[in-house]
This record gives structure tokens, C-alpha cells and sequence, in this order.
């Protein structure tokens, strides 16, 4: 689902320095030369310390702070401070200057609590179950409940059937109201299974998956606009797999097993062999382009997902992802998948859902119907923190991938949470020379073809 633009504002800083490099006169005719353009912004990024008895530390000064860029040490440009959700500005931040572009940001108000929180709830229902609608819709209820206050901003996005696009609001009306047009759409095993596959897998898995993620990168570009306040995206999504029940969908199955396979597909392996309806060997030339081709969606797929971190840690946006199917057992009755390619579906998606979280320093509540716990942990990290900025001094503008150090000079400061790094934005680059390549996420290895 296309995202509508609207006129918008949202307060951003940034510094643009321009280099021209002129051609130099002389017999031959001249040469242009490219010009390179280096973009500085300033530097957010979020930062929780904790003592022993693991409790935030809020007394902290400027001073205490070491920000390190590559191993190079930064200077504090701003520093803000929240403690139980009331904002204090230890260094403002360089002056505000407005744009018409981002999220539409309603005026703020005076509350009595004024947190300053900023979610964004991305309610993936292509890869919900319908079937677990009515466990999507309560945990959203307990979210309202318990993790959205008085004074907390939020806009709530979904993909597909539910139409959902709440700009952002004060009021969590819109939210109820948004909880009951929550509905999931999510493909079945046997849709998957029998559905058109192409040479990437299949074609259906892949677009809505690419629906998702092109939906949350506009969503983090939006928020990168926004510097002062921590910002946390809530993900409620079954997560992905770019090549779900290979051997079924690809019809590499004993033919007289009695789980899904695609029969189609085995009829044409078994005709392509010269021979009956028999089990394939996986040995044959057919066989094993289908199971090459499969083992690239595993890059693929790590890509895509490094596509949105980057972004969001561009954007110094936490992500939260929350498997809405709790504790995961076997598949439904009518939908008899072979119990070893069901584990490994649940293994994949869940293993999507954490990258999206831990690259971005968030959590992954997966695998657990305990969401009470994992909501409370959520609102006390986006109640306590710090967010510190800088202007980066980094002398390589090539070097577009930049690692984050921040160090505590206070003693009994045992635990500082914070992002690890950060991706610059592509920049011209001279005729001729390759692109800079960019690293993809960290899978867990136990997943990896």
C-alpha cells in the first residue's frame, strides 16, 4: 500500500559542504571534471546507562560522555536527557529549521507529563494470520494499555487489507480505532506451496514482502527529520522467508508422502528425469538449479533487511519486532506441512525479526506470549535514555560505514546500551569508480546456506 505525502514539517539540521574540483587550462581541450558533494548532518544517537543493579543513570554530565567515530574521539554538539518521560535539554541542540517535507506533526500541547515520545506501530498484516487477528487486535489493546501515555505521539501504518494510515497523533482514539480494523492476510502454507515461482522463489513471497519493507524505509526516512526526541518503531509481523518449503513447492518430495507438495511441479521433475512419479535423487541438473536458486534468497533477503537497518540507524530509530504468533507449535490441521520444512519457515521468520531488532538496538519479542513483560522493557527504554549529537569529523567521506564508541568516564557505570553503528547516505561518486560496498546484517550463522 502507496503511503499518501501531504504538505508536512518536521525540524531537521543539517550542514551541506560543497568541493568543486575546476578543470585545469592548457593545450588540450579542457576536461570537466566531477564534482563531489560531501553532506555532514548532525550525529544523533541514543544512549542508556546503567549501574550494577542494572538501573538508568540520570545525573550524568556532558563531560561524562566520550563519543568515538572509527576510533576518532567527537565533540557533544547536544545532549538530551529523559527520565521517566520528562525531556531535559542538557545542551541544546543548533537551531531548528524547518522543512516541508516528513511526517505531519500536529501542534504540541501542554500536558501535565510531558514525555516527548515519538512511536510508529508498522502493522504488517501481509504477514499476519488471519487466523490470529483477534491475537493481533488484544495485543495491541495491552500497547495502548500500557505502552502509549499522555503526551506520546504515534502514527500507525499497516500494508494491505486493513487500509490503516493514522498520521501523527496525540489522541489514542485513533488508535482504538485503528485496533478494529486490524485483520490479517497472510499467505498459507498451500498458497505458497502451489503459488507461481520464478527464478528468485516465489513471486508472491517477494512482493509483498518488498510492499513491507519499501513501506517502513519511507517511514524511516520520514522520522530522520526528527533529531530531539527518541524514536521507537514498533513492527508487528510474522517476519520473512524468501524460500519457504523448498522441497514441497519445488515437488522434491517422496510422492506418497502425505504432507503439501506441489504436484505439478513433480509430475514436470519426474517427466524432465525420463522416468515414473519417483523419488527425485536431488542429484539430477533440474534439481539442483531449483535448490541453487533457492540458496540465494538467503542473500537476498539479508539485503533487504539491510537496506531498512541502515536506514533506521540512519533515521537513530529503535525498532521493535513482535511475533504476533506467540509460542509457535505445528501448523494447522488443513494445512499438513512436512514438520521439518514447517520448523525451518518458523526458524527463518523469526531469525528476520531479530536481525530488524538487534542491528538497531531494540528487541525481538518472539517465540513468547509473555508481551506484558517485553511492553514494559519497551516503555522504560523509551522513558530513560540520552541522545547525544554530534558533527562527525570523520576525514574519509568515502568511508560511509562508520562505527559508534560512546564510553562513560563515571565510575559503577557498568552497562552502556547504544547503537553500534551508522551508513551514510550514497553519495556522486566519480566516473569510474565502484560503488562502496556495504556489509549486510549479521545472521545467525546456524542459517545461513
Amino acid at each position: 500500500m502507496a503511503l499518501k505525502r501531504r504538505g508536512l514539517w518536521a525540524a531537521t539540521w543539517l550542514v551541506v559542504l560543497t568541493a568543486g574540483l575546476a578543470a585545469q587550462s592548457g593545450a588540450p581541450p579542457a576536461v570537466q571534471q566531477p564534482t563531489f558533494r560531501v553532506r555532514v548532518d548532525l550525529v544523533t544517537t541514543d544512549v542508556i546507562p546503567r549501574d550494577a543493579k542494572g538501573n538508568f543513570v540520570s545525573d550524568l554530565t556532558k563531560d561524562e560522555f566520550e563519543i568515538y567515530e572509527d576510533g576518532v574521539k567527537q565533540q557533544l554538539t547536544s545532549m538530551t536527557m529523559s527520565h521517566g518521560g520528562r525531556i531535559t535539554n542538557v545542551l541544546a541542540p543548533p537551531p531548528v529549521q524547518l522543512t516541508s517535507e516528513g511526517l505531519v506533526l500536529p501542534a504540541r500541547r501542554t500536558v501535565n507529563d510531558v514525555s516527548g515520545r515519538i512511536f510508529v506501530f508498522f502493522v504488517d498484516d501481509l504477514h499476519l494470520q488471519f487466523h490470529n487477528t483477534g491475537r493481533v487486535r488484544e495485543l495491541f489493546k495491552k500497547i495502548s494499555k500500557s505502552l502509549v501515555h499522555e503526551g506520546d505521539m504515534f502514527g500507525i501504518v499497516a500494508t494491505g487489507t486493513s487500509a490503516i494510515s493514522t498520521q501523527m497523533t496525540y489522541d489514542k482514539k485513533r488508535l482504538d480505532e485503528a485496533i478494529e480494523r486490524m485483520t490479517g492476510s497472510e499467505l498459507k502454507p498451500e498458497e505458497i506451496i502451489n503459488g507461481p515461482s520464478g527464478g528468485q522463489g516465489p513471486t508472491e513471497v517477494r512482493f509483498r514482502a518488498h510492499v513491507a519493507f519499501s513501506t517502513v524505509n519511507e517511514l524511516l526516512r520520514n522520522l530522520e527529520k526528527i533529531h530531539d526526541r527518541r524514536k521507537a518503531l514498533v513492527y508487528v509481523s510474522d517476519g520473512y522467508d524468501f524460500n519457504p518449503f523448498q522441497d514441497a513447492r519445488l515437488g522434491l518430495m517422496d510422492p506418497s508422502s502425505p504432507f503439501l507438495q506441489n504436484d505439478f511441479q513433480r509430475t514436470l521433475n519426474a517427466d524432465a528425469q525420463g522416468q515414473g512419479v519417483t523419488l527425485p535423487t536431488g542429484t539430477d541438473s533440474q534439481s539442483a538449479q531449483m535448490r541453487q536458486a533457492g540458496e540465494f534468497s538467503f542473500a537476498d533477503l539479508a539485503r533487504e533487511l539491510g537496506e531498512v537497518t541502515r536506514q533506521a540507524n540512519r533515521s537513530n530509530v529503535t525498532m521493535y519486532t513482535i511475533d504476533p504468533r506467540g509460542l509457535v507449535g505445528m501448523p494447522d490441521v488443513d494445512q499438513p506441512i512436512d514438520p521439518q520444512q514447517w520448523n525451518a519457515y518458523i526458524r527463518n521468520s523469526q531469525d528476520s525479526l531479530r536481525v530488524l531488532a538487534e542491528e538497531t538496538g531494540g528487541i525481538a519479542v518472539v517465540n513468547s506470549n509473555d508481551y506484558d513483560k517485553a511492553l514494559k522493557r519497551i516503555d522504560a527504554e523509551t522513558s530513560d535514555y540520552y541522545i547525544l549529537g554530534y558533527y562527525s569529523t570523520n576525514p574519509d567521506p568515502t568511508h560511509r560505514r562508520r562505527k559508534i564508541d560512546i564510553r562513560v568516564t563515571r565510575k559503577g557505570i557498568t552497562d552502556v546500551a547504544q547503537r553500534k553503528e551508522y551508513v551514510l547516505r550514497p553519495q556522486m561518486q566519480a566516473p569510474g569508480t565502484p560503488p562502496v560496498p556495504e556489509a549486510l546484517p549479521v545472521m545467525p550463522e546456524s542459517k545461513q546456506p
